[in-house]
């Protein structure tokens, strides 16, 4: 899984818990210290390369420290794996606290660390940024929220650009190019139609309307008259939904097929995680559905591996600092000193991670190999693999 990913001669074809995402402004783009065209910390790769984990425990949430934990575990796990790679790692609290995790980063730059690992949450990840800018020193966090990336600051976690994007083109292959969009009145549902707006514009799809509706049964009520008519009068053959198994999705999934809308004739098409819980896997309304996911069989195996380690699956998002492990130790194995640049990590053929390839962008943002996975029979069909490498099928 430590390899940086060469581009290949000939490109053969071809998580509910998305974590909470704290929305804010993003920071304008910093620029750093050190290399002034990379942007990022001189190392020796010859010697052990220090690297600062921020985790979220002592705040007194339990949910924040079990998430520590399995965030700590996969990152030792990573460490574990690398050969021919010293990784010194540094674990540092943040107490899921913005200040205080501002704290943690310049202690941890202070004691050496040549990158920053963490911190989950997007203002504590904004904070960190800035705090160490001016140090030279990148920060890979585990948010997915785009809005907050640029600079020194990168987003591990998968966002709805990724998911809206890699489901958009492969419904337009499949002959699906009308949208309608439904997708709750909060800031992860408009941003969501945002990436689904401009998902659009890229694949030549078109967007007949979008709906939104205010998370509440009311609300949601409310929507489905206005959904029914634009799929029937307005001629779309898709709709787009933003909610999740958690929100509005359930009751959609109900409601939509009394009203006579469902797959395929007008393709459900879901921007988060269909099959968690797997009690989801049941909902007559979301059978034929389609809905991206990780490679299965590499999360599957990293999971199995984490599980074989300590006794237990890791947190939904624990991957993450694997993945941010194994992409330090792929660029610090080439024995460069520009190894942890800006340009050393946005360097095009990607990494292989937990739950398949995956690349930093210039941007701050990522992009994430998925598979095209639907609900048959009450279980989870891939129906168009994640891709292999960067440029062909799925991208």
């Amino acid at each position: 899984m430590f390899a940086v990913l060469s581009r290949p001669r000939k490109l053969i074809a071809r998580v509910s818990v998305l974590f909470s995402m704290f929305w804010l402004a993003a920071c304008d783009p910093i620029a750093m210290n050190g290399s002034a065209s990379t942007g990022g910390p001189s190392i020796d790769p010859g010697a052990p390369v220090a690297v600062a984990l921020l985790v979220p425990w002592g705040g007194g949430n339990a949910g924040d420290d079990a998430l520590s934990d399995s965030l700590e575990k996969a990152a030792r796990l990573a460490v574990s794996d690398l050969e021919g790679v010293k990784i010194d790692l540094r674990v540092y609290g943040t107490g899921g606290n913005p200040a205080r995790a501002q704290e943690s980063a310049l202690q941890a730059v202070a004691d050496g660390a040549k990158i920053i690992l963490g911190p989950v949450y997007a203002e504590s990840a904004n904070a960190v940024a800035v705090a160490v800018a001016n140090k030279g020193v990148n920060v890979l966090s585990f948010s997915n929220n785009t809005t907050i990336a640029g600079g020194n600051l990168f987003v591990l976690g998968n966002t709805f650009e990724n998911t809206a994007t890699r489901l958009v083109s492969f419904a337009t292959r499949q002959g699906k190019r009308k949208i309608v969009i439904a997708h709750d009145q909060n800031i992860p549902g408009q941003l969501g139609a945002q990436a689904i707006v401009q998902a659009a514009s890229v694949s030549g799809a078109t967007i007949v309307a979008s709906i939104g509706y205010e998370l509440s049964q009311q609300g949601v009520f409310g929507a489905v008259p206005a959904i029914k008519e634009q799929t029937g009068n307005g001629g779309a053959d898709a709709l787009f939904l933003t909610a999740n198994t958690a929100g509005a999705l359930p009751i959609l999934a109900q409601l939509l097929p009394e009203q006579g809308v469902s797959s395929p004739t007008t393709q459900f098409i879901g921007l988060t995680r269909w099959d968690v819980p797997v009690q989801a896997l049941d909902m007559p309304g979301l059978q034929g559905g389609w809905f991206a996911l990780p490679a299965p069989a590499v999360a599957a195996a990293f999971s199995s591996r984490y599980q074989a380690a300590y006794g237990a699956a890791p947190h939904a998002i624990g991957g993450l600092a694997y993945d941010g492990i194994a992409a330090i130790g792929a660029l610090v194995k080439q024995g460069k000193s520009d190894a942890l640049t800006s340009a050393a990590l946005t360097q095009g053929a990607g990494f292989q991670g937990t739950g398949g390839v995956f690349r930093l962008l210039p941007n701050g943002t990522n992009q994430r190999g998925l598979a095209v996975a639907t609900i048959r029979d009450k279980q989870v069909v891939v129906i168009d693999p994640a891709p292999k490498f960067f440029g062909g099928a799925g991208f």
